[in-house]
């Protein structure tokens, strides 16, 4: 069940390591599922040893692929936790979307709440209660036809982000229905990647940076 796992570990040491999930997996447990990307890790430590520890250091929605980090130390949790809290980790995506962003460079400032019942962000472009400050920066790589790709520096950790807000400026990431994509895209997945994430190891305090390589041709 879980022979795949170790053509998607990108990075491991022992305080740490780092994967490139496929589109369509979730990253965290759920009641009645067994083929998360933290079982999968699980499974593949326990091969190692009989004891060990696994923290989620952050996620990915099901339909996005691309770089997810989780701690083999709770010390080394904390630490990269707190990284995250900071803003200091620098998190790079790639997206694919519909039409052509104006400007083809720009930072984007919405105000997010998760909608519990209909399971997605509504985006507001004025501060409000239980509104979220959502803060990206997008830069156009190519346009081809009536598709570009976006290289996007995250720099807040809202639920469905990215998605939201390049929906809310009409150009949504082909697939996303949910957003207002009116393009398919591959089962059980959206054109949103995770390509690079930049940070401090907690073990030696030397800076890293992953990549994982865009999977769509």
């Amino acid at each position: 069940m879980f022979t795949e796992i170790k053509n998607w570990i990108l990075a491991e040491t022992p305080n740490w390591i780092a994967l490139n999930k496929p589109a369509g997996i979730s990253v965290e447990k759920q009641r009645g599922v067994n083929d998360t990307l933290e079982d999968q890790v699980e499974a593949y430590l326990s091969s190692q040893k009989r004891s060990f520890f696994l923290g989620i250091v952050h996620r990915l929605d099901r339909p996005t692929s691309g770089l997810v980090l989780m701690a083999k130390k709770k010390a080394a949790l904390r630490d990269l936790n707190q990284q995250f809290a900071e803003r200091s980790i620098q998190k790079t995506y790639l997206a694919l979307v519909q039409g052509a962003p104006s400007p083809e460079q720009a930072e984007l400032q919405h105000y997010l709440v998760k909608d519990q019942a209909q399971k997605k962000a509504l985006v507001f472009d004025a501060p409000g209660p239980e509104r979220n400050l959502a803060h990206l920066a997008y830069r156009l790589v190519k346009t081809q036809g009536e598709q570009s790709l976006l290289e996007i520096e995250l720099h807040t950790g809202r639920y469905h982000q990215i998605r939201a807000q390049l929906g809310a400026i009409g150009c949504p990431i082909i697939g996303d229905h949910w957003y207002g994509s009116t393009q398919d895209f591959a089962e059980n997945a959206i054109a949103l990647h995770a390509w690079k994430l930049k940070f401090k190891d907690p073990g030696s305090g030397n800076e890293v940076e992953l990549v994982a390589e865009w999977p769509w041709s």
